[in-house]
């Protein structure tokens, strides 16, 4: 009796599969959101700045959370250097170089002046060992040694600088060398600076390693090498970035820290001393982790829940976030975020590893922060004569043992 009542089931859900009709919906990609960068939600000089231009952004989404001037066109001094650094990190990326390239340095390079390690045209550095002495220490020898093997001279690799800062939308700066020693016309602005920064951070970010140095040595341990940064020392979570200074510049600085998956990237130009950059920059970064959070909506591979398929030799397929997300929210808010789970229709096999199969959408307080694709975690076959057969023998068989 037992045994008629399980095939009688059997017939039923065989039954019930074939009579489904199987549809096809488009699939829709939805990438991360990105919130705007234009400030709109920035106050004015609230924080009573003494420097005379400033910004603050969140890394990751490159939103704006402070501003003061932040288009005045000013004299970068060393922060341009910040731009030679993005250079140099593509070509390494790309692999035109190698760490362990041998870089020479020419005359010109020799007699820089300013920030130097002393680089005599007898010897040679790695790339390594270059970009070292470039962040750490702002070697202005070093930086022109590198613009010179890249791009044959100096010039040509400015021109590839204005380049990219255009690319960038860095449209405050003209970059007149690449060391950022005075000269007329040689501008940009806080808001162009935070854009290079980022763009050096999150594409990247193995420069932290040069950035995040404080003590070091070159030439066996002859050189001695210490952070012009003193946040890199003295501020929890600093990741760099580039200080510079000069009688007509003053003192400027890009520093940058994450804390708890926040990434903030502060940017002081013009202020009147060493220890105001320096303060002005933890004052910005301080606001903004006080008051924000990067909260993290979704991570690749993470189990939301089940679907229904139709025609499958199973009955549902497991969901998982197709990627990570996150956003920027005040921290009053963070317990304002809500999720809505949109799932295609009539989900039909055949359905393999990674299909898209919905999405979910996060909301703060109604307006759409993120959203993330929902993709199978299994595949599920659509059932066939073949496959049918299998199933059928394999009910048998567990039927019997």
């Amino acid at each position: 009796m037992k045994i008629c009542k399980k095939i009688i089931a059997l017939f039923f859900v065989l039954v019930f599969l074939g009579t489904q009709v199987c549809f096809c919906t488009d699939s829709f990609i939805w990438d991360d959101s990105i919130l705007p960068t234009n400030g709109e939600n920035a106050t004015g000089n609230f924080l009573n700045l003494e420097s005379g231009s400033a910004i603050l952004i969140e890394q990751n989404s490159g939103k704006v959370l402070y501003e003061h001037n932040i288009h005045e066109q000013l004299r970068p001094a060393s922060v341009t250097k910040i731009m030679s650094i993005l250079l140099i990190m593509e070509a390494l990326d790309s692999g035109k170089i190698s760490l362990t390239d041998s870089v020479p340095c020419s005359e010109n390079a020799s007699h820089m002046g300013g920030s130097q390690i002393w680089l005599n045209e007898t010897e040679t550095l790695s790339v390594d060992e270059m970009l070292k002495a470039i962040c750490v220490v702002s070697a202005n020898d070093c930086v022109v040694a590198m613009a010179e093997f890249l791009a044959g001279s100096e010039e040509i690799f400015v021109e590839q600088m204005n380049t990219r800062a255009k690319e960038l939308g860095m449209n405050d700066t003209h970059f007149v060398n690449c060391h950022g020693i005075d000269e007329d016309g040689h501008v940009t602005s806080s808001y162009d600076i935070a854009l290079m920064s980022r763009e050096l951070l999150t594409k990247h970010p193995s420069i932290t390693n040069y950035t995040t140095i404080w003590m070091d040595s070159l030439r066996d341990g002859k050189s001695e090498l210490t952070n012009t940064n003193k946040l890199v020392r003295t501020y929890n979570g600093c990741t760099g970035l580039k200080t510079g200074s000069t009688s007509l510049a003053l003192y400027n600085l890009s520093a940058s820290a994450t804390r708890n998956d926040l990434s903030l990237i502060a940017v002081v130009l013009k202020g009147s001393t060493s220890e105001i950059r320096f303060s002005e920059a933890k004052k910005l970064l301080d606001y903004g982790f006080a008051n924000f959070s990067y909260t993290k909506t979704s991570t690749a591979g993470d189990f939301l829940q089940t679907a229904e398929v139709q025609k499958g030799t199973t009955q549902t397929v497991n969901l998982v976030y197709q990627s990570d997300s996150g956003a920027l929210v005040k921290n009053s808010e963070n317990g304002n975020i809500t999720s809505e789970v949109t799932l295609n229709e009539n989900i039909s096999a055949p359905i393999g590893v990674g299909d898209v199969l919905g999405n979910v959408k996060f909301y703060l307080n109604d307006e759409q922060i993120a959203s993330v694709n929902l993709v199978a975690e299994n595949s599920v076959d659509k059932i066939t004569v073949m496959n049918l057969f299998g199933m059928i023998t394999e009910f048998w068989a567990n039927l019997f043992r």
